[in-house]
């Protein structure tokens, strides 16, 4: 018996290697013939430019039909990289990488002062009384506003055809599960107060407001809000976006929004936002806080800035690598150290390719970081 049952598992062993050898075998076949489409690759030399090939194919094996990366300095860009079915008009929705583009919305208000990053959030929206109006704006970008954390979708179940401030409403309506500024929970419909708060001030539209502050200015042409990606309202008729989640866009189109805060919220001679601002968004908002939800996928050691991870900081707070990673596995970053900034644009899990993202950015960082 003992020996039927060595024999079993090794049998056992060698299917499983059969299988997986099978598996890498389809994805392989799935790749472009004669590799990845580079462009802009500077003066990479070709062990470089095969490794970092290697590492965005790798993207493909990992569950991705397609994938782009990309890295740029300066405003210039230093390499790009395409697989599979991705091409300069790929679009997707880019989950929680939205979140980056809401608070840069947010933060032209503060900038202009129709808001307050402290100001609370009665003071905008006063049906919003007791513990929920005593949050801040700050708090609503920062996730430490009390409302709660991903796993409850409130935002995510609502109509997107109501307004923001019906949206507001509707969570104004729950009990807080913290005390506002106690901890950090990831993925609360905050977002969705702080662009209600937003509307209220301004007395126009979140579309439009994105269209002239931030699209538009950037020469972002095909970015739009939806309610996510299950939702079938077509994007004029939503006026509840989802602003955790709920961006479509592509890898150019971010990139331009990247360039933008790299250079300290200029793009083109154009001021986006105030250096003040992009600062603020970067710097640490959570040390000392509970993590109390984190989302799979993110580094454990991460902290939260305004709508970005910090993922490393300096003795002051302020962001060294900050990012916004999304579920399905786009992945916009800066390094402040080198000013190298980048993107892995793709569709697949986050947690199943986030170790190829950061192997393959500490790739990027090893040739273009110095």
């Amino acid at each position: 018996m003992p020996v039927m049952k060595r024999m079993a598992r090794s049998l056992g062993i060698v299917l499983c290697g059969i299988l997986m050898a099978t598996t890498l075998a389809c994805a392989l076949w799935r790749w472009p013939r004669g590799g990845a489409r580079v462009s802009s690759a500077g003066s990479l030399d070709q062990g470089a430019l095969s490794t970092l090939s290697d590492g965005a194919k790798r993207l493909m094996v990992l569950g991705a039909s397609g994938a782009t990366v990309i890295a740029m300095k300066d405003g210039r860009q230093l390499l790009r990289i395409d697989c599979g079915d991705a091409t300069e008009d790929t679009s997707y929705c880019v989950a929680s990488a939205s979140k980056w583009m809401t608070a840069a919305l947010v933060m032209t208000a503060v900038d202009s002062g129709e808001l307050s990053l402290d100001e609370k959030v009665s003071r905008v929206l006063p049906e919003f009384s007791g513990p929920p109006g005593e949050a801040t704006i700050r708090e609503l970008l920062a996730q430490t506003a009390g409302e709660g954390s991903l796993p409850s979708r409130v935002d995510e179940r609502q109509d997107p055809r109501i307004t923001l401030a019906e949206s507001a409403a509707q969570i104004d309506g729950r009990a807080l599960e913290d005390q506002p500024g106690a901890v950090f929970k990831y993925g609360g419909p905050g977002f969705q107060v702080a662009g209600a708060a937003l509307e209220r001030v301004t007395g126009r539209r979140w579309a439009d407001l994105f269209e002239d502050r931030i699209a538009q200015p950037l020469g972002m042409k095909s970015s739009y809000w939806t309610h996510g990606p299950r939702s079938a309202v077509p994007p004029v008729e939503t006026l509840n976006p989802l602003l955790q989640g709920g961006l479509v866009t592509t890898a150019s189109d971010y990139m331009r929004f990247l360039t933008m805060l790299a250079s300290g919220g200029i793009f083109e001679g154009r001021v986006i936002l105030s250096r003040k601002s992009v600062d603020e968004m970067e710097r640490v908002q959570t040390l000392g806080k509970p993590m109390a939800y984190m989302p799979e996928g993110v580094l454990a050691s991460a902290q939260y800035g305004l709508g970005n991870w910090t993922e490393t900081w300096d003795d002051t707070g302020s962001g060294e690598m900050v990012s916004s990673p999304g579920a399905f596995g786009a992945y916009p970053w800066i390094d402040r150290k080198s000013g190298v900034y980048g993107i892995f644009f793709l569709n697949a899990r986050l947690p199943r390719v986030m170790r190829a993202e950061l192997a393959e950015r500490h790739a990027i960082l090893d040739r273009f970081g110095r």
